[in-house]
């Protein structure tokens, strides 16, 4: 993997939140664009975790440490605030335990970085209208071949964060590679979420 490759515009987002030199473990990290990239430019150490074996050699190959494991056993093998930043890209929305991986993710880690498909997004709720489940470039699955098991909208995954006593740091909402302010959960279809515990942020350089 070439560190000069140029990032999807969500990772580069991400990555703009991440200060130099910060310890990143980046869960679903895939292929491991987003750790070569940070290592590259941002000096950040840190480790991959992602169940695909294919990724995890592709990884190693481009001189990203990573790990094989499944994301639903949990982060047991990671130490209390062994993070800075934890990062989960587009993933949440395929776990079965929801709540458990963002609330471990804030133990292992002084904050979080999550990115999920907004399901309120005016696509999305047009081909429901029309009696169809939503497909898209931001959700590509049919309905009967998808991973993702828990669609959820901005203000769902902000309900979550303050029952489990979760701050909001910062938010972006996007479509395509363009940043989305006016009415955000009907208008994005991707929203980014920068979320620690109270007085635990890692900040951003």
């Amino acid at each position: 993997m070439k560190p000069h490759t140029p990032l999807r515009a969500d990772l580069a987002l991400i990555a703009g939140w991440i200060a130099p030199g910060s310890r990143v473990l980046d869960l679903g990290c895939g292929r491991g664009e987003l750790l070569a990239h940070l290592q590259a430019e941002r000096r950040v150490t840190g480790y991959g975790v992602d169940f695909d074996v294919d990724n995890i050699v592709a990884c190693v190959g481009g001189g990203v440490n990573a790990v094989q494991a499944d994301l639903e056993s949990g982060l047991a093998e990671f130490g209390d605030a062994s993070f800075d930043v934890v990062v989960l890209s587009q993933t949440i929305q395929a776990m079965r335990h929801t709540e458990a991986i963002l609330v471990e993710m804030l133990r292992v880690g002084r904050e979080a970085i999550v990115s999920f498909p907004n399901f309120g997004y005016w696509r999305n709720r047009w081909q429901i209208i029309g009696g169809r489940m939503p497909v898209s470039d931001a959700m590509p699955y049919q309905w009967y071949d998808t991973p993702n098991i828990h669609w959820c909208m901005l203000g769902d995954f902000e309900a979550l964060c303050a029952k489990n006593g979760i701050s909001v740091l910062e938010r972006v909402v996007m479509t395509g590679e363009r940043r989305v302010s006016l009415w955000p959960n009907l208008m994005g279809s991707l929203a980014f979420y920068r979320v620690s515990r109270p007085g635990r942020a890692a900040g951003v350089q």
